[in-house]
């Protein structure tokens, strides 16, 4: 078993820190909310830390699982920080959706300490995290890998090293790209059926057992057809991340069209308020279009 520091404990953070803890690492927490580190320890066992520095002092491995870039230099650089109390030899695991460059940024002032870093974003939602069953697609050195892969493990039901560090980060923005078109696509359908006259659970029954299917659809389409979207991933966040792949296609001079129209359609959710709700709401903005 290994001493594990956990920093963030948000919607994905707090089960994935507990599912190590379950496992029997003895895992210190930090939260930027206390209260919530508090609530964690009391669910868990571990402790909690007043600062990222002091979660990750004697750690062998730091978990991270924050916001954004910012909030990733935020707990990890900087003088009380997790990089300040890392000893020689420690593994930062940094599971937030960032830029590559960030990525590549931390990983390198982990090298310059002796330390190293996976970049390791995740994909599955709020339940993978809570059920264990997260996909993480990671960036850094083979065996530093190696070395993290049992605790990964720990909440994934798969996990697979894309290349150096920034890989994992840009394959998590292939994933985002997809999702995006997907959920679009399966929005404008059941708006369609439900203009049509169609019964739309009925239309989906039919349709899933052929090419159209896919996991938004088999996991979202009820709640869709019932106006409901408090099941998963913010609309926040994927405005966030598909800025990112932006961003990032902009410096490789790749077209993103598709993925262009669909963040102004998710800004356009954000205008409704809709800025928490899960990124299956495309259909309540088609719903109210006029």
């Amino acid at each position: 078993m290994s001493s594990v520091a956990f920093i963030g404990l948000g919607v994905m953070g707090y089960p994935m820190a507990g599912h190590l803890a379950a496992a029997g690492h003895h895992v210190t927490v930090y939260n930027r909310t206390a209260e919530k580190a508090d609530k964690w320890v009391a669910a868990y066992g571990g402790q909690k830390a007043n600062t990222p520095r002091e979660a990750a002092a004697n750690a062998a491995f730091v978990f991270t699982c924050v916001g954004n870039d910012d909030d990733l230099r935020a707990v990890v650089l900087g003088a009380d920080c997790a990089l300040a109390g890392m000893s020689a030899g420690a593994i930062l695991v940094d599971h937030t959706t960032t830029s590559a460059d960030v990525a590549r940024e931390v990983a390198a002032a982990c090298q310059d300490k002796d330390c190293a870093m996976l970049d390791a974003p995740v994909s599955g939602g709020e339940a993978g995290a809570v059920n264990g069953a997260l996909t993480v697609m990671m960036g850094g050195d083979e065996a530093v890998f190696e070395k993290a892969a049992p605790l990964i493990d720990c909440f994934a039901r798969a996990r697979r090293l894309m290349g150096p560090s920034g890989a994992g980060q840009l394959t998590k923005m292939v994933n985002q790209i997809c999702i995006g078109g997907l959920v679009q696509g399966l929005s404008e359908a059941l708006h369609f059926a439900d203009k049509a006259g169609l019964d739309g659970k009925a239309v989906v029954d039919v349709i899933s057992k052929g090419a159209a299917q896919s996991w938004q659809m088999e996991n979202r389409f009820e709640t869709m057809v019932d106006d409901e979207f408090d099941f998963g991933f913010a609309v926040d966040w994927m405005v966030k991340d598909l800025g990112i792949c932006l961003d990032e296609a902009t410096r490789n001079e790749v077209s993103l069209p598709v993925t262009e129209l669909v963040k102004t359609y998710y800004e356009e959710v954000q205008a409704m308020g809709g800025g928490r709700w899960d990124t299956s709401s495309l259909i309540r903005r088609l719903r109210d279009l006029k």
